[in-house]
């Protein structure tokens, strides 16, 4: 399984050996899909010899260059407007859905407290919460990772350790088929 060399660069939340130098580091290096992932320090980022700052797809003032026409553009928003209007529509059939159930039991616990009453019980209704809650909306991050290209000797050993990892697993599925060395004596 190979990989492409473009990482970004993350804050991992707990300290672990810096894959060069083994000092404690929280600065990451991880692949997109997090296939490959080192820590590393900050020094070594800035070292030409590990890592270069890429600037694929980011033009000069530090945005990222998207080469999207406007036409995709313009049909992508229709397309998320239609399903944000399906989206409000759904929600407010759900509300009334949701009020008529409440009407329904309202009149059910009407009743039950009037038969409560000709009964002579006088048990207290348990507290309702009143309302629906709201999802609660999370601000996407608008800081962009810095992304790195790994020198190509350092990208290799990677290669070449994901490659053996890989070999090893592979080895160990496929040990418990073959035979058995023979344990007899030579004569």
């Amino acid at each position: 399984m190979s990989f492409t060399n473009l990482y970004n660069k993350r804050t991992a939340g707990t300290p672990k050996a810096c894959w060069v130098c083994l000092k404690p580091t929280t600065t990451v290096l991880a692949t997109i899909n997090t296939v490959d992932f080192l820590y590393t320090c900050d020094s070594h980022l800035t070292d030409r010899g590990f890592a270069t700052l890429s600037s694929v797809g980011e033009s000069s003032d530090g945005t990222r260059k998207l080469d999207i026409k406007p036409e995709e553009i313009a049909k992508v928003k229709e397309e998320w407007e239609e399903k944000q209007k399906q989206k409000q529509k759904q929600k407010a059939d759900k509300e009334k859905e949701e009020e008529e159930q409440k009407k329904e039991k309202e009149e059910s616990d009407k009743k039950d407290d009037e038969k409560q009453k000709d009964e002579g019980t006088s048990k207290s209704p348990s507290p309702k919460l009143s309302g629906s809650l709201s999802p609660l909306a999370t601000p996407s991050p608008s800081a962009t990772h810095q992304r790195f290209i790994l020198h190509r000797d350092i990208f290799a050993m990677r290669l070449a350790e994901h490659r053996k990892r890989r070999q090893t697993t592979q080895a160990k599925e496929l040990a418990p088929r073959l035979p058995g060395a023979p344990r007899g004596d030579v004569i």
